[in-house]
């Protein structure tokens, strides 16, 4: 949860940069979708359920994940913009992912 609210401290005044033609679709999704990404963090750290909140949360990752990757194809971020964001991003994926083996086990 921690490396999604310092991601979303990072990016989001970073998206207040992006070109006016993409801040409202590239931008917004990305923004809309790690909010959820922490929300359902949050959920899965108070539910008995956590396998079916982590899953979808790890799915909604995949979706930033895929946005931001075009971000910067579409040069809106610049390559060390990316990587910092990427690694961030791969940083709460792995945390995840432990999440669900630990609750597999």
């Amino acid at each position: 949860m921690q490396v999604c609210h310092e991601l979303l401290v990072w990016l989001i005044p970073l998206l207040d940069h992006f070109p006016r033609n993409r801040r409202f679709t590239l931008g917004e999704r990305l923004e809309t979708g790690l909010l959820k990404v922490l929300e359902l963090l949050v959920a899965a750290a108070y539910s008995k359920d956590k396998a079916t909140l982590l899953g979808e949360a790890n799915r909604q990752l995949a979706v930033c994940r895929h946005l931001w990757r075009l971000s910067y194809e579409l040069k809106v971020v610049s390559l060390k913009q990316y990587e910092q964001g990427a690694r961030f991003i791969d940083s709460i994926g792995g945390q995840i992912g432990l999440w669900l083996k630990s609750r597999a086990t």
